[in-house]
Formats: C-alpha cells, structure tokens, sequence
C-alpha cells in the first residue's frame, strides 16, 4: 500500500501527507536526560577513586621522607608518626569528600532540572543553597530566573491565543449574523447593513494590524523611519484627528506645547500612533463635558522630552493599573482590544523612551519621554 509507512519509506523520504509544516522530517528522537542519582552515583566514585589514590600516595611520600631523616619504622616514633600522616590523610579525604558533595550536589540538581525542562516543564527550578562555591551559585540562580522567564512566556503565550481568539470572535459572529441575515431575506443587501458588515471588517484588520506591530516590536525588527520632526505639529495633528470624537462625546482636547523645543528624531507615523492611542484611551472614560490635555515639554534636567496626556475620567482600578501597559489588560467594561497601550509601550521603548502612568479617583495621566536629537544620536 502506498500509504503505508516502512523502514525505508516515509522514515527516510518525504513526510506524510498529515505531518504538520513546522515539525521536521524525519522526527529527532527525544535523549533521555541524565538524572540526578546517576551523576551523583558517577561523581563519588570517581571523587573516591582520586582521594584514595591521593592519600596512599601522600603516606608512602610522608612515610619515606620520614625514615629519610632518621625514624625507625619498627621504634616507637615510627609508629607516631605514621599515626599522625593516617589521621592528616583521614582528614584531608573527609574535607575532600565535603567540598566535592557541595559542588557535586547543585550540579546534580541542575542536571535534573534540565531534563524537566526539556520535557517541557518551566516550573522546574534548583534549590539555592547557602554556602558551596560563588560560580556555582551564581549559576544556579541564573538557571533558575532563565526557567521563571520560560514559564512566564509560555503562560503569556497561552494566554494571548486564548485573548486573540476571543477579540476575533465578536467580530466574526457579528459579520457571520449580519451575512446570514441578508442571505435569508431577513435584511435587505442594502447599504446600511453592508456598511455594518464592514465595520466589523475593519474591526478584525486593526486587531490584525495590531498584532503585527507587536510581533515585530518583540522580535526586535520593527523599522522605524526617522526624521527631524516639530512635536507641535505631531501633537496638534493627533488632536485634530481626534477632535471629532471628542465632540461626540462631550470631551474638548487641548494641547499645551512648549515654544522652546528642538526638532525630534523620530518617527513621526509611530509616536503620532502612541499619541491617538493614549487620546483614545482618555476618550473611552472621559466624562461628558470634561476636557483631555495634551502637554510638552523638556524633562530630566533637560535631556529629554516629556510628553503628558492627562483626562478627569474615574480613573484606572488599582487592580488594573499595574498591568495596564500588558497584553489585553482592560477593564470588564472596556470596548476597547486591550492592546493600544501595548503598542504604546513596544513605539516608545523602540525611540529609547519610556512610558508611564498615574492615576487616581480625579483622572488619569499618562505620560512618556522621548530623548531629543543630540542624545538620541
């Protein structure tokens, strides 16, 4: 049959058709780990074997170099002294014997953890005992932060499909309802629900779009275009585009800029986005008629240029705030993705600014450096 595998066929030529793109072919076999008992096992003998070769030889040295000056090896000095060379020697080897189960024993525990992790578990950690050499310590407590970041990635990892999944699954049902409807003559194919259609198609796009800003932001290759920039245009560009929102909502935006400033090295489209995700975000929980302020000016004795976007909204939960700058972090009444302030932390960290946030029951301010152009460069 020629689907059927054997030792020369699919093992040795092309996959299967059902085998996954992103596994490889042929599949590696997986190498049982070292455990800990074996290497300990290993370790000891070879630890003993070195200390009773070393210590017979120290006592025929000791020995020899004492009949050298004058002992008789059947007189009563001969006796003391092979009793005290027995004794020293005893000594040393349980010294030994001490040090190299202090170093043998972590080793031991990280050769252990390392095949738990291999196997795919990140909660494996070492334990870090006091005491045993300064390298090995060290070591240790870098596996262990190495194996808290690999669990906290996958926990992150498993997390966002589960966010991305539901963000994708409005829309979709809400796209899926509105075609199935005009397919059934229950709406009209006319322009108002094509149009509602639409939205939801925008809707997926930007999460899309969104996503793939992030992506690049983590692997390191999001390219940014910049140029010399005047941050009062980039701040009174943002707040026009926003402006018409804002009326909707009641909410007046004001900027406030600084008349001294220097043109900026940066990517104007990038931290122009920053700008109308943070206006977006007062937007969403400013009340009717209060006001959003825009504000520039130099910062850290002149280094930096800080930027501040501050609204009266009911501010953030204390529960929430921490995490605000995370992944579909948002409150159980947002309409928002979750992901604008992301996207705004990845677009000011990549300018080699930083982002921060304040807030209380008055309002709440965010607010982000950027370093001007004779630092940046």
């Amino acid at each position: 049959m020629s689907g059927t595998p054997s030792h020369g066929g699919w093992r040795h030529g092309a996959p299967p058709p059902w085998w996954p793109d992103d596994e490889p072919w042929p599949p590696r076999r997986r190498r049982h780990p070292v455990r800990r008992g074996g290497f300990l096992w290993q370790a000891g003998c070879l630890a003993s074997l070195i200390l009773l070769t070393g210590a017979v030889g120290l006592i025929v040295l000791l020995w020899h170099l004492a009949t050298a000056v004058g002992f008789s090896a059947g007189g009563a000095g001969g006796i003391a002294v092979l009793t005290v060379l027995v004794i020293a020697v005893l000594l040393g080897v349980a010294l030994a014997g001490r040090a190299v189960r202090r170093l043998a024993m972590p080793v031991a525990d990280l050769i252990d953890a390392a095949g738990r992790v291999e196997g795919g578990d990140y909660t494996a950690r070492v334990p870090e005992r006091p005491g045993g050499p300064p390298q090995v310590r060290a070591l240790v407590h870098s596996f262990n932060g190495m194996t808290a970041r690999l669990e906290a990635n996958e926990r992150q990892r498993r997390t966002l499909m589960a966010d991305i999944g539901h963000e994708l699954r409005t829309p979709l049902a809400v796209l899926q309802g509105e075609l199935e409807a005009m397919l059934d003559g229950v709406h009209p194919p006319d322009g108002p629900h094509l149009d509602a259609a639409l939205d939801e198609t925008r809707v997926m796009a930007r999460l899309i779009d969104d996503l793939r800003t992030l992506a690049l932001a983590d692997a390191g290759t999001l390219t940014l275009h910049r140029e010399p920039t005047d941050l009062d245009v980039l701040v009174a560009e943002a707040a026009r585009s926003m402006a018409a929102a804002g009326d909707a909502a009641g909410v007046t935006i004001t900027t406030d800029v600084a008349q001294d400033l220097p043109l900026m090295d940066i990517d104007p489209v990038r931290i122009r986005e920053v700008l109308t995700n943070l206006l977006g975000n007062a937007l969403r929980y400013a009340p009717s008629g209060s006001a959003i302020t825009v504000t520039a000016r130099r910062g850290d004795a002149g280094r930096t240029l800080e930027v501040t976007v501050a609204d009266t909204g009911p501010g953030i939960p204390a529960d929430l705030l921490p995490q605000v700058f995370d992944r579909f972090a948002k409150a159980a009444d947002s309409r928002g993705s979750g992901l604008g302030l992301a996207i705004a932390r990845q677009l000011v960290e990549a300018h080699g600014g930083r982002i921060d946030v304040a807030s209380s029951a008055a309002g709440t301010r965010f607010w982000f450096d950027l370093p001007l152009a004779s630092e940046s460069g």
